[in-house]
């Protein structure tokens, strides 16, 4: 009897997933953004239109085409892409560092979750607020400015692949950060000017040679050009290029996730 009892020590109850521990972690991160969907969905909704009415008063009327495109057309899937990533990364870094500074990080940890279903639960509440974005910004930029998509599944598919990295980012920055200040640090020095400085507002045919090629160096510049390859149909690089430095760069990240949620580094006391 006792050796069939140890025989059973450390097997899962739940099989090789715990797809119900995982749906209730993403169910959750889910929740959590919508019951402020006023901060979480309308807000980047406003601060999109704000960003497209200011460049058409400001410069609108006086630039011509970029790429063959209306400036306004080409500047659309910039401002889409920025709104998505910024809110996956605010998703689960912002979840995380409260859980920390909160002191109820245990209350994720506890539960039967191996590091995997972890991650998935996270990621997972951060493609959902991303994706509900960039429906809501596409909606609004197909009614005023009647921006439709010309390539649909390269847009799909660089929209999640740019929420699972950044969520993923913002997992590492959450686990990281000990304080809202180190997060707010992170999210300022490092993810805001790596956005505006990836082809949000200009192709990177304008720049010098030095800087067209740290832009390569950017996976943020990735992400944004295939939206706009998938959205108006031209773009600085191909999108197979693109959706292979983005598929590398997410696989990378989520490795360092994985590793994290497994060792409890920064999450256990």
């Amino acid at each position: 009897m006792a050796m069939a009892e140890q025989a059973t020590m450390g097997v899962r109850r739940f099989g090789r997933v715990n797809w119900l521990g995982t749906w209730t972690l993403t169910r959750r991160e889910v929740r959590r953004f919508m019951n402020v969907w006023s901060q979480t969905i309308m807000a980047p909704l406003i601060n999109a239109g704000l960003f497209l009415m200011i460049f058409t008063i400001a410069i609108g009327g006086q630039r011509g085409d970029v790429m063959g495109v209306p400036f306004m057309t080409f500047l659309v899937p910039g401002i889409l892409t920025m709104t998505v990533i910024q809110n996956a990364f605010a998703n689960t870094s912002s979840s995380l560092a409260s859980a920390k500074v909160q002191g109820n990080i245990v209350d994720t940890l506890m539960p039967p979750l191996s590091a995997s279903e972890l991650v998935a639960g996270y990621i997972s509440g951060a493609v959902a607020r991303g994706a509900l974005v960039a429906v809501v910004i596409s909606v609004g930029a197909a009614i005023f400015l009647g921006t439709g998509l010309v390539h649909p599944l390269w847009t799909l598919v660089f929209v999640l692949l740019g929420s699972v990295l950044m969520g993923a980012l913002g997992m590492i920055a959450g686990i990281f950060a000990n304080k809202f200040d180190q997060l707010a640090a992170i999210s300022n020095f490092l993810v805001t000017p790596l956005t505006f400085l990836s082809g949000t507002f200009y192709s990177i045919d304008a720049l010098p040679p030095v800087m067209q090629a740290l832009s390569h160096a950017n996976p943020f510049f990735y992400i944004i050009d295939g939206v706009r390859f998938g959205m108006i149909g031209v773009s600085d690089s191909s999108p197979w290029l693109g959706l292979a430095v983005v598929s590398f760069a997410c696989l990378v990240v989520l490795m360092i996730c994985w590793r994290w949620m497994r060792t409890g580094y920064r999450l256990k006391a």
